[in-house]
């Protein structure tokens, strides 16, 4: 993985200096309903792809981590599943899951668009939060480049009413756009001060550690995604079964084979994946190669195939199975 370094800042090591300012790091997570905007601004808080973006809700399954280098601070990102009401097992695991994070991390940033009604899905959301005494709470109100100043004005008065009738009061409230890079800086000013004195807790240069065969399963997951109907958005599994360097390679052209299966729960939704001729499969391969080359900073031969779990989310030994 390409080490990104921070950018050195003499005036605010000076600055740190002459305050004699301990250094922090700490976990944060971003939660909120699917789609609020929760890996949009962790990718750009990180300053490169690491959660995998997609319109649809609930596609992070795993806990990625981006993590943020500073002077002053290491801020490491925890990107959980969207919190929803369960119909499936799936949905239950997917929740235990949030809880088990939200009691574990520094500060809690609750996401809401700006262009949405604070529905009850929020509700439910912050209800859980208020819960949840000891960790700072902050309201980050996404995507305002999608809104005029009046209507984001209703935004923040509803969010700081919704805190004051649970009984608590949000660490901060902070308007931002991760698609316009405004005031991504300045949540991550705010977010510093919250967290527990510590030494860095990754080596400089990390951006995440979630293992790379479970990124590139997402970047995967995300590319086959996209664009296709609503009935398939939670019967794609990815299970990188390999990744290996070709042998018989010279030093300067490496190349890493990848087998992956896509596992998809009924024998009809296959042709909806492949697609006419195989054609949809293959922009899937090069589309999330690209990605996977720039993660892994290698050429990488992809080989995809398409297999059916018959009811792999309802089914413990399959979910098990598939990583679960």
């Amino acid at each position: 993985m390409g080490a990104m370094s921070a950018r050195p800042n003499p005036e605010a090591a000076a600055q740190q200096a002459e305050n004699n300012a301990p250094h922090r790091a700490g976990f944060a997570c971003f939660v909120g309903r699917p789609n609020a905007g929760k890996s949009t601004l962790t990718n750009a808080l990180v300053g490169q792809k690491v959660a995998i973006t997609s319109n649809r809700p609930q596609t992070t399954r795993h806990t990625v981590r981006g993590i943020v280098h500073r002077e002053d601070a290491q801020l490491i990102l925890v990107d959980t599943p969207g919190l929803h009401k369960p119909r499936t097992l799936l949905g239950e695991r997917l929740n235990d899951v949030v809880r088990t994070t939200w009691a574990e991390v520094d500060v809690i940033g609750f996401c809401l668009p700006a262009d949405q009604k604070l529905g009850p899905g929020d509700k439910f959301i912050v209800k859980e939060l208020a819960g949840i005494k000891k960790t700072p709470k902050i309201a980050i109100i996404t995507k305002t480049d999608l809104v005029d100043s009046k209507q984001l004005a209703e935004q923040l008065l509803a969010v700081s009413r919704l805190g004051e009738e649970l009984g608590f009061e949000w660490a901060e409230i902070i308007p931002v756009s991760a698609v316009k890079d405004s005031q991504v800086d300045l949540l991550a000013d705010l977010i510093a001060p919250l967290l527990p004195e510590s030494p860095p807790l990754y080596p400089e240069g990390d951006l995440t550690d979630e293992p790379e065969m479970v990124m590139v399963a997402e970047l995967i997951r995300e590319a086959a995604l996209e664009g296709v109907r609503d009935e398939l958005p939670h019967s794609i599994a990815v299970v990188v079964e390999e990744m290996l360097p070709r042998e018989d390679r010279p030093a300067d052209r490496p190349l890493l084979d990848i087998h992956v299966n896509v596992y998809i729960e009924r024998p009809s939704q296959k042709g909806i994946i492949i697609g006419p001729k195989g054609k949809r499969l293959k922009e899937v391969g090069m589309k999330s190669r690209k990605h996977i080359e720039a993660l892994l900073g290698t050429p990488v031969f992809l080989d995809l195939h398409v297999k059916v779990a018959k009811d792999w989310q309802r089914d413990p030994k399959q979910l098990r199975k598939l990583g679960f």
